[in-house]
């Protein structure tokens, strides 16, 4: 229960006081009123101190009497203002961020808009010693969720156990056509030849093997809303298999039919969950359908 909260513009800090023994991160989502998300990342970022002494542990126990303080300026250091980057989550370790249709992961080139760019410019002003480090891309067009390292330590961590780290990947997409199944698996072997085109065979053909999992959400005639969950991660991987059972990503100018009703490449990965690379925690994310997507099934 809280037992007060002070709120003083010259102050840093909003105060709470304790009146029963209770778990810090508790009592923060009782008290504090953001997401667990949010709290977490406080927390991390050194903004909560107990008694005058800063606490980073979760379940650091509370005691009757004690007075928790909350940064006001660290629960907002999550702040980037960039159309084609939102910031998600941060930790010192690592950064979990939404990009929009239209910027490369990283540098590539002579283009200069890239996700990696705009993070090492946020960290710079945010006077963060620390640089983005690519784990893992999506592609120009696609949107959602993308995790960086903030170290050389953490990215090493991901790259060398992806596969064991992340345990679920989800996109959504539109793709040309109404998909009577409700579901399925697509398999085959992808190979890039020398254009970098991805060319699908059911027969080993010196690729790599690819597994894609697909279930319908919603249809019309003309299309359909369909969640793909990743078993393997191979490049263009979802737009291959999609058009390889007939139903093409919508606006895919590589792999696509023409069927181009929004303008963009219609897909988005949406669902990003994995054990963080040094505390092992769970680490779920998922966004929201977007609403252009969700439009063309109203």
């Amino acid at each position: 229960m809280r037992h007060y909260s002070d709120y003083n513009k010259k102050d840093e800090y909003w105060h709470f006081g304790v009146d029963e023994e209770q778990g810090l991160l508790d009592f923060l989502l009782a008290n504090a009123k953001e997401s667990r998300t949010k709290v977490k990342a406080t927390l991390k970022g050194r903004g909560v101190k107990v008694d005058g002494k800063t606490i980073t542990q979760f379940d650091f126990r509370l005691m009757p009497g004690m007075k928790v303080s909350v940064s006001k300026t660290k629960r907002n250091q999550n702040v980037l203002k960039n159309r084609f980057v939102k910031i998600v989550y941060e930790d010192r370790w690592l950064v979990v961020v939404e990009k929009a249709p239209g910027i490369l992961s990283m540098a590539a080139g002579h283009s200069s808009l890239n996700v990696k760019a705009v993070l090492d410019d946020y960290f710079h002003k945010s006077r963060q010693n620390c640089r983005a480090h690519v784990v893992h891309r999506l592609d120009r067009d696609t949107s959602g969720l993308m995790v960086y390292a903030k170290d050389m330590e953490t990215e090493q961590i991901l790259e060398h156990n992806w596969h064991d780290i992340v345990y679920d990947r989800r996109y959504v997409a539109v793709v040309s056509g109404e998909i009577v199944e409700e579901g399925g698996t697509v398999a085959s072997w992808l190979k890039d030849n020398k254009a970098f085109v991805t060319y699908s065979s059911p027969v080993d053909n010196g690729g790599k093997y690819a597994v894609t999992h697909f279930r319908v959400l919603d249809r019309t005639t003309d299309h359909s809303l369909v969640e793909f969950k990743l078993e393997t991660g191979r490049k263009n991987q979802i737009r291959v298999h999609s058009a390889d059972i007939g139903h093409p990503v919508c606006g895919d100018v590589k792999y696509g039919n023409g069927d181009d009703p929004l303008h963009r490449l219609c897909l988005h990965a949406y669902v990003l969950c994995f054990f963080h690379p040094v505390t092992r925690e769970r680490m779920e994310f998922e966004m929201p359908v977007p609403s252009a997507f969700r439009s063309m099934f109203r």
